[in-house]
């Protein structure tokens, strides 16, 4: 049965009876409108675009999301009008959690308008590579780019070289690069996380470098995590720094945490926080699949999943998947960054501008990317954008084999933290 709510003149509906809100007859044919649904609010997202009635009469939020096969196996919600299905197959509706203490503030949130100020944390190599892409490619969605790091030489360094970068008599193409202290990280609508403690030097024998950093790492992302609770920072917050995904995970819970280190999700919702690490991995399995004709499928039917990590999953096709091919260019693709060390060089040119510039500024944009998004308690990787009704992740037919891969990387990365 539907239930209708009116709350602040916005027009609501339920399954839930008995929400403590106006209740109301069925209203004329809205063309949108908010669904309410109740979950602990550290197990799910706190709003989201309903892509898919099915999700409508969801239990919990899991990477069962991202299979239709399973969307379709759900009961239906009973009693939806014809209007409400309408608006639901043309993507107006978005869902939001009565049980997450933000609600109201969820509720009369409006999306800004507008080119984003942007700020970068820590310009090293991936930082200054990553700014440079901002820079050049992010005019019509920036307005102006602020950096912070420890020394000031690094900031003075780039502040000079990017404001050099102009098209001749187009002075104002590019967005300016400014200086921010740390005071006013937060005072920016997109705040990128590219501070690490160090990556161990090429030789080191470390094997899994992304998991050797995630200790220092996250210690440095619970500060700033903080930090934004503090400013009650409302953007969109991007975890670049390896490894990204459990570091996307640590910055949520940092920030949801009151002085007495208790959880009572008044920081970052879910959706504000998302991990920039499976863009390269999407685009190094592009790069194999072009030189070996095995994998061909890859550059039009594949799609890839999880962590920016040992538990990537690549899929050389949806439709005709084969399992053996794509957990070997899964394999290609994960090791990657291992053939770039033996060779003698640090790999970071290609996630800056992969993972990093082009991936956010596809968000921004509001555009299908790939990146870390809260799924059930994991940040995972998947295909994902962010709509006036929310973020959205990609839902399709996915082969067993497939999704039982998936299935397991959500679980490797559950153990994490």
């Amino acid at each position: 049965m539907i239930y209708y709510y009116k709350i602040e003149n916005k027009v609501c509906l339920s399954d839930e009876a008995n929400l403590p809100f106006e209740q109301i007859s069925e209203p004329e044919a809205c063309g949108k409108f908010t669904w309410l649904f109740k979950r602990e609010p550290g197990s799910c997202r706190a709003s989201f675009r309903v892509s898919d009635k099915a999700l409508l009469s969801a239990e919990g939020e899991s990477v069962e999301w991202l299979d239709q096969n399973h969307l379709a196996a759900w009961p239906a919600v009973t009693g939806l009008p014809e209007w409400a299905e309408r608006a639901v197959a043309d993507g107006k509706v978005r869902a939001i959690n009565v049980s997450h203490p933000q609600f109201k503030e969820i509720l009369r949130a409006v999306p800004k308008k507008g080119k984003k100020r942007v700020h970068i944390l820590a310009i090293g190599d991936v930082g200054s590579m990553l700014l440079t892409g901002l820079h050049l490619l992010g005019g019509d969605v920036i307005s102006k780019i602020g950096i912070c790091d420890i020394s000031d030489k690094v900031t003075a360094r780039w502040e000079f070289e990017e404001n050099q970068i102009a098209y001749p008599w187009e002075y104002d193409a590019l967005p300016e690069v400014e200086i921010v202290e740390p005071e006013n990280l937060f005072d920016c609508d997109v705040f990128v996380f590219v501070a690490s403690k160090g990556i161990p030097p090429v030789g080191s024998g470390v094997t899994d470098v992304r998991m050797y950093q995630f200790e220092n790492n996250a210690k440095i992302i619970a500060h700033y995590a903080r930090l934004a609770r503090e400013k009650r920072f409302k953007g969109l917050f991007c975890a670049v720094s390896d490894p990204v995904d459990p570091l996307a995970k640590t910055a949520f819970l940092e920030s949801n945490k009151n002085e007495a280190g208790e959880l009572d999700y008044l920081g970052l919702l879910p959706e504000q926080i998302q991990g920039f690490g499976l863009g390269v991995m999407n685009a190094r399995a592009a790069y194999y699949a072009k030189r070996d004709a095995r994998f061909k499928r890859f550059l039009t039917e594949g799609r890839s999943f999880g962590p920016h990590g040992q538990d990537l999953v690549i899929a050389d096709s949806i439709e005709h998947y084969d399992d053996a091919l794509s957990k070997e260019l899964t394999e290609l693709t994960v090791t990657a960054n291992l053939k770039m060390r033996k060779i003698g060089y640090k790999p970071f040119v290609a996630p800056a501008f992969s993972s990093g510039a082009l991936s956010i500024l596809m968000a921004l944009r509001g555009e299908w990317h790939c990146g870390s998004v809260f799924l059930g308690g994991v940040y995972m990787g998947v295909k994902n954008r962010y709509t006036a009704y929310g973020l959205e992740t990609e839902s399709l037919p996915l082969p067993p084999a497939l999704y039982d891969r998936i299935v397991f990387a959500a679980q490797n990365l559950a153990d994490i933290i």
